[in-house]
């Protein structure tokens, strides 16, 4: 009675390799008696992962796995005048797993925006625990380099671990301290004198950018000419 659905099956089973249902069952991890169920048309018995493993493994939609079934139900069907429920039930059930599937995809898209929210949130903690030290380090460090004798220089490699820190996680400076540059507004903060906009300005504390988003703007002085 079911020698039909089991020979659409071992077809669909050689057209991927497997000879025999034992391999097919240790491969996709389905046990053989749901293999059974399947062929022999009882599709009450079967469970949902067990068809998804199943169509994944032999390449074909559960759709068209279950048409094997379909294909069976109307034939015994026809012997007994009576009309199949197979299609109402496997377009339901594809349905179902449609939904799921999206479901799941959602899900996986939520935790992945939560995940860069909070660990955006961690980058934010951890400047603003750090401020103090973010924007006198590059001034101190200048102001040792100008005087190699100092003892602070010796200080400076340790500093290199924080530098490695902010490139991985996109920090970039803002001019150099010490750097004569055209003054801009925005990203530039005036300490002493005035100047417009292009006008050349010496940096005495640097700034900080993470993409587009400005951290802090940095601190210039007004050269005069």
């Amino acid at each position: 009675m079911s020698q039909d659905i089991t020979h659409r099956l071992r077809e669909l089973m050689q057209a991927v390799g497997f000879l025999s249902f034992r391999s097919l069952s240790r491969a996709t991890g389905v046990s053989e008696q749901q293999i059974r169920h399947l062929r022999r048309g009882d599709t009450t018995k079967l469970r949902v992962n067990a068809l998804l493993k199943l169509s994944q493994t032999l390449k074909v939609s559960v759709i068209e796995l279950l048409a094997t079934v379909d294909d069976f139900e109307m034939q015994r069907s026809a012997v007994s005048g009576q009309r199949s429920a197979i299609v109402p039930q496997t377009t339901e059930l594809d349905k179902q797993l449609t939904d799921l599937k999206q479901e799941y995809d959602r899900l996986q898209q939520q935790l992945l925006q939560q995940r860069q929210t909070l660990w955006l949130e961690f980058q934010q903690t951890s400047v603003q625990t750090l401020e103090s030290l973010l924007l006198q380090l590059p001034t101190a460090a200048y102001a040792a380099q100008q005087n190699p004798q100092a003892p602070a220089i010796k200080l400076l490699p340790l500093f290199r671990p924080l530098d490695r820190l902010l490139e991985d996680w996109g920090i970039e400076t803002i001019a150099s301290v010490g750097a004569e540059i055209p003054y801009d507004p925005q990203h530039h903060q005036l300490m002493t004198g005035t100047a417009r906009t292009g006008d050349r300005v010496k940096v005495r504390y640097t700034g900080y950018r993470q993409g587009d988003r400005l951290l802090y703007r940095a601190k210039v002085s007004a050269i005069v000419s």
